[in-house]
């Protein structure tokens, strides 16, 4: 009979530890981008949208949004924005440095496509809710990492 020892334990443990870390890291590994690999493509989901209240006074207030407000996206990636108008009849939109324009309509589904080719901020701005005298800001930030 076999007498397992305190000092066998844990060299079973530490090998056991050592396989499970070894494992993790080649099963990353093969799923790491490789450089030079082709673009990612991204599909990315916003929509409209709208709060209203009202002030203790009475008067109805109300403010535009997108939704998601920020997106994140992968230099290189080719990103494709599916935007769904939810509140609001119309939306005309720009993306500053980005030379793009649209408009978004209620019930209505917008795609825009770009390659993010430079690392940076770029604002999605609804040109009918610039700012607070127009139920604003509407605007959304796409970050190029």
């Amino acid at each position: 009979m076999y007498v397992l020892k305190r000092k066998h334990l844990l060299l079973a443990v530490g090998a056991l530890v050592l396989l499970s870390s070894f494992i993790l890291y080649a099963s990353q590994r093969e799923s790491a981008p490789v450089a030079g690999a082709a673009a990612v493509e991204r599909t990315i989901h916003l929509v409209t949208g709208e709060f209203k209240s009202t002030t203790p006074d009475g008067k109805e207030i109300e403010a535009y949004r997108w939704d998601p407000g920020t997106v994140v996206v992968d230099k290189g990636d080719k990103v494709k924005l599916s935007i769904y108008g939810v509140n609001g009849a119309s939306h005309p939109f720009i993306i500053e440095g980005l030379g793009i324009k649209g408009e978004v309509k209620k019930g209505e589904e917008t795609v825009v496509t770009f390659k993010a080719d430079k690392e940076g901020t770029y604002r999605i701005i609804c040109l009918t809710h610039p700012d607070i005298a127009h139920n604003g800001p509407m605007i959304g930030y796409i970050i190029v990492d």
